[in-house]
């Protein structure tokens, strides 16, 4: 495996509120450089929220949070983002979309063309250039933006319920072609889902988060070795472990952190 490319975040008693409601609060966490990080719980529990916070697109009211050692103030070229709606430019093709960011920086055609080429590549799309977001699937749609996220050269990827929408059989493939890539170079990742079993198959480390207000509940290592079987009792175990503590109800302000 290469060395990891990725950065390193650290985030101390950070909060967040919308008016006078606070929906984030006291949230402390460190990821190491080329980790790989699920944020899990129910919806409300702040998730989405804390990822928009590390993007840079929504301010802390308390705390800090930095990017090897690096404040946030706002989006940053380390970071990239792959939503769960693909935010395609429906007007431009795949290639077009692959390509943007880069052309905005002022990348030559020649070095857009590479860009595209390679990360097509990469996510099996290299016959696809010139097609259009609606004549794709939705996975398909969704291996375009990880590669339009992927042609910015972030060091980090914040992805938020990347494959929520898509079926079942679709999401597990996904799901693998995706750690496969982010074992290739280690950037770090930071993945919210609430799936149980999409954390167990995926993350290195789960941070469980609860609502009302939201905040980090545990945070348990997930030393399991790849490739994981999803059937292998090394996973159910971990499954019923993280499940277990996703159904605990700690209180306000505890924070666990399971062996």
């Amino acid at each position: 495996m290469s060395n990891p490319i990725g950065s390193s975040i650290s985030i101390r008693d950070a909060s967040v509120r919308y008016g006078a409601r606070e929906v984030l609060t006291s949230v402390s966490l460190d990821v190491r450089a080329g980790e790989f990080v699920c944020l899990l719980g129910p919806s409300g529990c702040g998730k989405t929220t804390l990822l928009n916070a590390i993007a840079g697109f929504i301010p802390v009211v308390n705390g800090v949070m930095s990017v090897d050692g690096v404040p946030i103030r706002g989006p940053g070229g380390e970071r990239g983002m792959v939503f769960q709606e693909y935010a395609l430019f429906p007007w431009f093709t795949v290639e077009e979309n692959v390509v943007y960011g880069p052309k905005l920086r002022g990348a030559t055609r020649e070095e857009q063309r590479r860009l595209a080429n390679h990360y097509l590549s990469l996510v099996k799309l290299e016959r696809y250039g010139r097609s259009y977001p609606n004549q794709l699937s939705g996975g398909q749609r969704q291996r375009v933006a990880l590669a339009r996220a992927l042609a910015n050269g972030p060091r980090v990827l914040l992805m938020d319920e990347p494959f929520g929408a898509l079926d079942a059989m679709t999401r597990e493939s996904l799901q693998q072609e995706f750690l496969d890539l982010w074992q290739a170079d280690r950037r770090t990742c930071i993945f919210v889902t609430h799936s149980v079993g999409e954390a167990t198959f995926l993350g290195q480390t789960i941070v469980v988060m609860k609502a009302l207000p939201g905040r980090v509940t545990a945070i348990i290592p997930n030393d399991n070795p790849h490739p994981r079987d999803r059937t292998s009792d090394a996973y159910f175990a971990m499954y019923r472990s993280i499940d277990a503590a996703l159904r605990e109800q700690p209180e306000h302000g505890e924070q666990a952190v399971a062996a």
